[in-house]
């Protein structure tokens, strides 16, 4: 991909993905092929996951394609470099009724555009060796179910501080409601928005209990916010003070969890540009506006709302596996 296709400063998005290949049909019109295409689908085919069956890290990264990706560097699957398309959201009804939705995204050979590899994205558990049939898929909501995955969002609840220094639950904020923000002084809020998913998977939210980050409550937030950390020493090995982290990398099964089951109402808050606000007193971004967020935004910004980043901070890289993230940060950070 030429290099002026590929929009600047716009965070690389990790999906827990499986190979196609590993979720075959059992009983249908297609039996034994593997998950493909919406056009290659068959509604009421049944399919299962193989056992034992790794999920593999895929990087994405948007292009200025709507519905297009590019694979990213620190990619567990695919080619570094190639485009990867959204397909299709795809319905699964267990034999128990309950549902998971799934994306189906398209690696393409950069020579000639032709698959190269088609993955799976689960937006909740998938279990291996149970039947599921395909009961739903729509190739127009894929762009938007993506989006719901890479806003960030604040849970029902959550204090944001005001330029007042009072602080208001983000259900309770409105339009033009001055906010403080750490770079930009006082800002006033441009449109909220509210969602209420399934808390499950790639949507379930993440909890920061109490103390962990000096905060006085718990911050639950969506898996891919990020928090702001200035270090006072470079604990983290970012290179540089001022970082920003997904709160899903603090995972530690102890002061950071993941809360899984039922459902959740999620809050973004956009500004003219993307701040750093406060959220139970943790330094928070505000939703920016990106290739993968525009299609949830309401028709009337998608064109008027600038994108990029209004931060120094650079975003710190998945933790190695065992790092004591949370402890580093806590340790390097102000009170």
């Amino acid at each position: 991909m030429p290099d002026d296709e590929m929009p600047q400063d716009e965070p690389a998005q990790s999906l827990a993905v499986y190979r196609a290949a590993a979720v075959c049909v059992i009983d249908g019109a297609n039996l034994g092929d593997p998950m493909g295409q919406a056009e290659d689908l068959n509604l009421g085919d049944v399919y299962s996951l193989a056992p034992q069956t790794p999920r593999l890290r895929l990087m994405l990264t948007p292009t200025r394609q709507p519905g297009r990706l590019s694979i990213a560097r620190d990619t567990e699957c695919g080619r570094v470099g190639a485009d990867v398309h959204l397909d299709c959201c795809v319905t699964l009804m267990s034999p128990d009724g309950s549902t998971v939705e799934a994306l189906i995204l398209v690696e393409l050979h950069p020579a000639d555009a032709t698959i190269a590899e088609i993955y799976l994205f689960p937006l909740a558990r998938l279990r291996p060796r149970v039947g599921y049939a395909l009961v739903a898929l729509d190739a127009t909501a894929a762009l938007a179910r993506f989006a719901e995955t890479a806003c960030v969002s604040f849970t029902r609840g959550t204090h944001i501080t005001l330029a007042s220094g009072r602080q208001v639950r983000v259900e309770d904020l409105r339009e033009g409601d001055a906010v403080l923000t750490r770079d930009d002084g006082s800002q006033k809020v441009r449109w909220i928005g509210r969602q209420t998913v399934r808390a499950t998977g790639a949507l379930a939210p993440i909890r920061i209990k109490a103390g962990t980050l000096h905060n006085d409550n718990d911050l639950v937030v969506s898996p891919n916010h990020r928090l702001f950390v200035y270090q006072r020493r470079d604990a983290l090995k970012a290179g540089r003070a001022e970082v920003l982290i997904k709160a899903k990398y603090l995972l530690n099964d102890d002061t950071v969890v993941r809360t899984d089951g039922g459902f959740v109402d999620y809050f973004q808050i956009l500004f003219d540009r993307h701040e750093i606000i406060y959220a139970e007193g943790i330094a928070a971004e505000s939703l920016m506006v990106d290739t993968r967020v525009r299609p949830s935004l309401p028709a009337q910004l998608q064109d008027s709302t600038a994108g990029g980043e209004n931060t120094p901070a650079v975003e710190l890289p998945r933790p190695e596996k065992g790092a004591d993230t949370v402890r580093l940060l806590r340790s390097a950070s102000p009170r």
